[in-house]
């Protein structure tokens, strides 16, 4: 099922929800660029995990680089569906912000 998103279209007294969908190629894409994103990110949470650890002076056990590293990720990762809300919302501003 293609993934979809409302906003709301401004400019009566009242707003008109309007519905986007993402295509099946842009859903894959937003996908594809949400995991190359996250890769690139948890690559860069090891490095600093291992920094933190080394930093602070304790032994570098990879299981504790590892398990720093996912919190760090879980904290400032972002998921796929923020870059498909985003593709969403520029389908939205490209079709109403002309009229």
């Amino acid at each position: 099922m293609a993934f979809s998103k409302s906003f709301p279209k401004t400019g009566e007294k009242y707003p008109v929800w309007e519905e986007v969908y993402l295509t099946e190629e842009e859903e894959k894409e937003q996908e594809e660029r949400a995991k190359k994103e996250n890769l690139k990110l948890m690559k860069e949470c090891i490095d600093s995990a291992k920094a933190i650890i080394s930093e602070k002076g304790f032994k570098e056990y990879q299981t504790d680089v590892i398990n720093m590293a996912i919190a760090l990720f879980e904290k400032i990762s972002s998921h796929s569906i923020y870059w498909k809300e985003n593709k969403a919302k520029e389908k939205f501003d490209e079709k109403f912000s002309k009229k």
